[in-house]
């Protein structure tokens, strides 16, 4: 077991693995290509790679224009490595007709080896599944228990904690992450969750730990509960603030990778129910957490970002405050008319009343909700609607926050830009660290 979870762990992303890929693929394509030196092979070799990136390219059409097979923002290096790669199928084919038996051999590794090659390197422009077992969706995290929760009854300190923590010797210099131990019972809503995931920061980790703020996050789709996104950026601002940091609470809004249950109670799982009836509870009685709702966020990025819009436009006496990363500007906004259609019965008003903004708008004035909504600045798909879900959140009488990430796009780049700016903007609020002066 402990081998298969090396496996795992191994980082296709960047070292050895993808450098290794790149240079069996350049040494197989130099093989194939230089299988005679005549003109007329030259002219032939051509010929298939041509072929084969125009078969790439058509394929990429068919799936992204046609049929929406990817369902988000396609990274620009799939144009790129997609044709590639069939060209490089296109070459190993002609190598096939005609040659010796070890020339055959390689021709069709070639075809394994390019595919691969191409995946892992589009795998790693998104940035999002660094290792296989993220890229699969097997996770390797260990059981983390949680600790001994501080009675409900007890009131939350009246002083923010940056004035009063005073950080033990001893204390861990970073957080730990891994899986819920005994995980989330789905008691309410029998969603079929996969197990939750928790960070827990320095202060946590300590004897006489202090009641923290809490976040729940969800990540996009596909995707898994992964914290290891949060978890790096919080590091870095405990590390700063004397090891304070929320606990964040990773949970799964999806259940199946390539499945959208939308957010909502639906025939496709009751995930409204799951998070509000058997997390929050769960959350409240078994995390050392803040119990007011100035001190829990909920956070989500892409669908996940759908997500924190809805619950923290819809519960307020649950989440003060939301963080939405290049969010779906609402559920199913990329299939609008399949999901009206399949899941309100064609029903405008209905579906139009799950809408974050047409919820915000509902429920104004918001006494007492921070909201921040990041989005890539090279995001033209997702930019505009996370822009339309702020102007409707500052609209509604959330002290809001807009932020176009630099340089980001809708993958790795904008998820942890999206995280390091929210959270500035809101451990002042969350008692973590002194207001800007």
């Amino acid at each position: 077991m402990h081998i298969f979870d090396s496996l795992l762990d191994l980082d296709i992303s960047t070292g050895p693995v993808i450098v290794a890929a790149y240079a069996l693929s350049a040494a197989a394509l130099a093989y194939l290509l230089f299988r005679r030196r005549t003109a007329v092979w030259f002219f032939i070799a051509i010929i298939a790679i041509v072929a084969g990136a125009l078969i790439g390219l058509l394929v990429l059409w068919l799936a992204v224009d046609v049929f929406d097979s990817f369902g988000s923002p396609v990274a620009g290096a799939t144009y790129i490595w997609v044709p590639a790669a069939f060209a490089g199928f296109g070459l190993a084919v002609v190598n096939l007709r005609g040659s010796r038996w070890w020339r055959t051999l390689v021709a069709t590794l070639s075809i394994l080896l390019f595919g691969v090659t191409a995946t892992l390197s589009v795998n790693d422009a998104y940035g999002l599944s660094p290792t296989l077992g993220a890229f699969l969706h097997i996770s390797t995290a260990k059981p983390v228990g949680v600790g001994t929760p501080k009675p409900l009854g007890a009131t939350d300190p009246t002083e923010p904690l940056f004035y009063v923590w005073k950080p033990p010797m001893g204390m861990p210099p970073t957080g730990k992450i891994g899986s819920v131990e005994g995980d989330i019972p789905n008691t309410n809503s029998l969603f079929p969750a996969r197990p939750a995931q928790i960070y827990l920061p320095p202060a946590a980790q300590v004897q006489n730990a202090p009641k923290l703020p809490l976040v729940i996050m969800m990540l996009g789709q596909p995707g898994d509960p992964d914290p290891r996104y949060i978890a790096k950026v919080l590091d870095g601002y405990a590390a700063g603030n004397n090891g304070l940091a929320p606990i964040a609470l990773v949970v799964d809004q999806l259940s199946d990778p390539l499945m959208d249950p939308l957010c909502l109670d639906s025939p496709l799982g009751d995930v409204e129910t799951y998070l509000m009836k058997d997390v929050v509870p769960w959350a409240r009685e078994n995390l050392a957490v803040l119990q007011s709702p100035r001190y829990w966020t909920v956070a989500g990025y892409s669908n996940g970002g759908e997500c924190a819009a809805y619950f923290g436009s819809k519960y307020p006496d649950t989440f003060g405050n939301l963080l939405a990363i290049s969010p779906n500007e609402y559920a199913g906004a990329e299939q609008n008319d399949v999901v009206l259609s399949s899941i309100f019965a064609g029903d405008q008003a209905a579906y139009d009343a799950v809408k974050p903004a047409v919820i915000m708008a509902s429920r104004a004035p918001y006494l007492d909700t921070t909201a921040v909504f990041t989005a890539g600045a090279s995001d033209s798909d997702f930019s505009p609607g996370t822009q339309r879900l702020a102007d409707a959140a500052m609209k509604a009488g959330m002290k809001t926050t807009f932020y176009s990430v630099p340089d980001a796009d809708h993958g790795v780049s904008g998820l942890n830009g999206g995280l390091a700016k929210g959270f500035e903007s809101l451990y002042p609020r969350l008692g973590l660290s002194a207001p800007a002066s």
